[in-house]
């Protein structure tokens, strides 16, 4: 058998098993459910696949930039985005292996002789590798493709350099794309084992807005506009705390600025140390970014993450603030997570926060007469 055969039988191949793939995931949809095993790895673990001769090429060094990043809204220095993981393959059960994790991003230019470019290649259609060919298309993500819970990227191009570019140009796309995924996954993993539904009914009956509660908060304030849980832990300390406004006919005046002068006013009262006059207020010496939220419904939602310090004290940990409105009830709504916990590393609880605050829901019809009325008795 020739080379050129070799390599015609071993495309075939690839093309007959990605196929059968394919039906067999078509299968379990019609079939109502999903029966795979579930991917393995970490969420924040890359398996970054690629031919040996290309690891250090400018498509993988632009990976690394946009995936790879240092996590600047967290204390202190060392924790990336995600954690990315080389790998290249020469047999089938290298592949298998390979398969069965949870992110994983596929890159190599789409004509190269590698196993790689060559696996690219059998996940696209003919049509598809002409839009790569004619400079249209780079970036391909798939869902569940091999195992369930799983977010795979396919980048690729005509060459090196063009795919270095395009993936620095639509880094905040491909990465919110892998984002997206991770939040769904921590939300199910949250509220898996328990959630205190008991205390977000009460938040809507009572105030018109919910988030869903882990297990173990308990409530530490609930007066005026403010509502606060903790949980306590000794190594790991977490909190959340809401506050809202009545009659916002415009939230034009919904700013960077405002988010955070409004979040420090509420700490300064609410979220106290243990030291007389100390409370949380937001660290400015390191950076704090609000950003719009996308695809949200009806709600206009802002994020900000950063860091927070005790006034008075040496604490200080990671913050995670929603900002909601709500134009058809015209309220406007804050929720904070924060965190203490100096021996832990911090990504995955504010990845956690991150996905817990996307659980935010307002009651579109609540207005000012459907409070208790030992609330609208407490209101000046």
């Amino acid at each position: 058998m020739t080379d050129e055969t070799r390599t015609r039988t071993g495309r075939m191949n690839r093309w007959i098993a990605v196929g059968c793939l394919l039906l067999f995931a078509g299968w379990l949809s019609a079939c109502g459910g999903d029966y795979r095993q579930k991917a393995i790895g970490d969420n924040d673990q890359i398996v970054v696949v690629v031919d040996s001769s290309r690891m250090t090429s400018n498509a993988v060094e632009a990976i690394h930039e946009v995936f790879g990043s240092s996590i600047e809204t967290l204390p202190g220095r060392g924790e990336s985005l995600y954690r990315l993981q080389m790998r290249d393959f020469r047999t089938q059960d290298e592949l298998e292996i390979i398969q069965k994790f949870k992110n994983i991003i596929l890159v190599g230019p789409i004509d190269d002789e590698t196993n790689s470019s060559s696996l690219i290649r059998a996940l696209l259609s003919d049509e598809v590798e002409q839009s790569v060919r004619s400079g249209d298309r780079f970036a391909f993500p798939l869902r569940n493709h091999w195992y369930r819970d799983q977010w795979t990227l396919i980048l690729t191009g005509t060459d090196d350099r063009t795919m270095a570019e395009r993936i620095r140009q639509s880094a905040d796309r491909l990465v919110d794309d892998a984002l997206q995924t991770e939040f769904r996954r921590w939300e199910e993993d949250v509220y898996e084992s328990y959630e205190q539904t008991a205390i977000s009914d009460s938040l809507m009956s009572r105030y018109g807005w919910s988030v869903r509660m882990q297990h173990d908060y308990v409530q530490t304030v609930d007066t005026l506009q403010v509502v606060s849980f903790r949980r306590s832990l000794a190594e790991n300390d977490r909190w959340m705390w809401g506050w809202w406004m009545d009659s916002v006919d415009n939230p034009d005046f919904v700013t960077p600025d405002w988010i955070n002068a409004t979040r420090d006013s509420v700490m300064e009262r609410y979220v106290q140390g243990t030291r007389e006059g100390s409370y949380i207020t937001t660290e400015y010496r390191r950076p704090v970014v609000t950003e719009q939220l996308e695809d949200t419904g009806r709600l206009t939602g802002w994020e900000t993450l950063g860091t927070w310090r005790m006034t008075g004290d040496f604490m200080g940990g990671p913050f995670v603030n929603f900002t909601w409105y709500d134009p058809e009830s015209e309220r406007l709504f804050m929720i904070e997570y924060g965190q203490f916990a100096p021996s832990v590393a911090k990504r995955r609880f504010v990845q956690q926060f991150r996905a817990m605050g996307r659980t935010f829901r307002a009651d579109s019809t609540f207005g000012v007469s459907d409070y208790p009325e030992s609330y609208i008795r407490s209101q000046p």
